[in-house]
């Protein structure tokens, strides 16, 4: 691998790039949908749940967490459900985990609403761009649980899929075969839910009511899906709630075994991606190329060194370039943030 003792500021630019290496895989990160919303800059959704202005989490939820030892909504919402339907099936009050299971799935979508571009500010055009980009790409990694992929690869049906099938679609894993370019949910998503077998489903919805509704019912009260994503925790949690999906722990493992060209998006590979970095580093791509949003010289070259340090020993060939010139990076995409 280049030694970056010396490291530079100098970016190539992506088109150059591509045009001398294969890249057959693309992993995405939370960049990617920053380029379009800023308001997904949020560090983490735990805590803009404490804080969100309409029905924050309150004392009562946040101990649910503190007992469970996690911040992640998925299994804190299975938790309850469980226990639930254990607590009617044994004649005990399951009034308590209920309502606490209503309240923090109130929260959660009151937080993602707070940070997710509405569908009435998303411009055609924008979900076009990143279709048409991902749809070059073999396989199409990602860590977010927004819905702007999903929005994006309505516009090319027939050549990207994200392995959902039938009338109410669903994950088989012995169905996975494909010529399309698989778009793969590394975290979930806001649009999946895990059913009570814990398998996966994908909701139905047209593409302005689905931020609305999903995995929510706020009419019915019944103990309905949770919602299948993996928010923030330890690493350990997170692995957790991924072998315990059939399909997040396929997702996981196209990622283990991705030992051809990868580009890196918007990903900064942080402490709380260290399972990301572990499968990277067992998957030893035979070259990475690693976007990075020119700040400033000392910014390009810090990047420089700690993607260095992550695929250190890998023996991948690293290349970076401005994130700029690639279309996910475009700043025609953006759309500005109401105030």
């Amino acid at each position: 691998m280049t030694d970056f003792q010396d490291v530079d500021a100098q970016l190539e630019d992506w088109n150059a790039l591509r045009a001398t290496a294969s890249f057959s895989g693309l992993l995405v990160g939370n960049g990617a949908s920053r380029a379009v919303w800023d308001d997904f800059a949020y560090d983490s959704l735990f805590e803009n749940a404490r804080t969100v202005e309409e029905k924050p989490l309150s004392q009562s939820e946040l101990s649910v967490f503190d007992a469970l030892q996690t911040r992640s909504f998925e299994q804190a919402l299975g938790a309850l459900k469980t226990t639930s339907r254990v607590n009617k099936a044994l004649a005990v009050s399951s009034a308590a985990p209920r309502n606490r299971y209503y309240a923090i799935k109130e929260a959660l979508i009151n937080t993602v609403h707070a940070v997710h571009i509405p569908w009435r500010l998303v411009v055609p055009s924008t979900l076009a761009a990143i279709s048409q980009e991902l749809g070059r790409y073999r396989t199409v990694f990602t860590t977010n649980y927004d819905l702007l992929n999903y929005w994006a690869i309505q516009h090319q049906p027939d050549a990207i899929t994200d392995l959902f099938q039938g009338a109410e679609p669903g994950f088989d894993l012995s169905a996975t075969a494909t010529d399309k370019t698989r778009l793969l949910y590394l975290h979930g998503g806001l649009h999946l839910v895990r059913n009570q077998d814990g398998t996966a489903r994908k909701l139905m919805s047209t593409d302005s009511t689905l931020l609305s509704s999903f995995a929510i019912n706020n009419t019915i009260k019944t103990l309905d899906d949770v919602p299948l994503f993996v928010s923030e925790g330890k690493v350990e949690e997170k692995l957790k709630t991924i072998r315990s999906s059939d399909y997040l722990s396929f997702c996981y493992d196209q990622l283990l075994s991705h030992g051809e060209g990868l580009c890196l998006f918007g990903h900064a590979l942080g402490e709380q991606d260290s399972h990301i970095i572990h499968a990277l580093r067992q998957a030893q791509p035979e070259v990475v190329a690693i976007s990075i949003y020119p700040r400033s010289k000392a910014f390009i070259q810090h990047q420089k060194r700690h993607y260095a340090k992550v695929f250190e020993g890998t023996g991948s060939e690293l290349r970076f370039f401005d994130s700029k010139t690639h279309a996910l990076g475009s700043p025609k995409l953006t759309v500005p943030v109401e105030v």
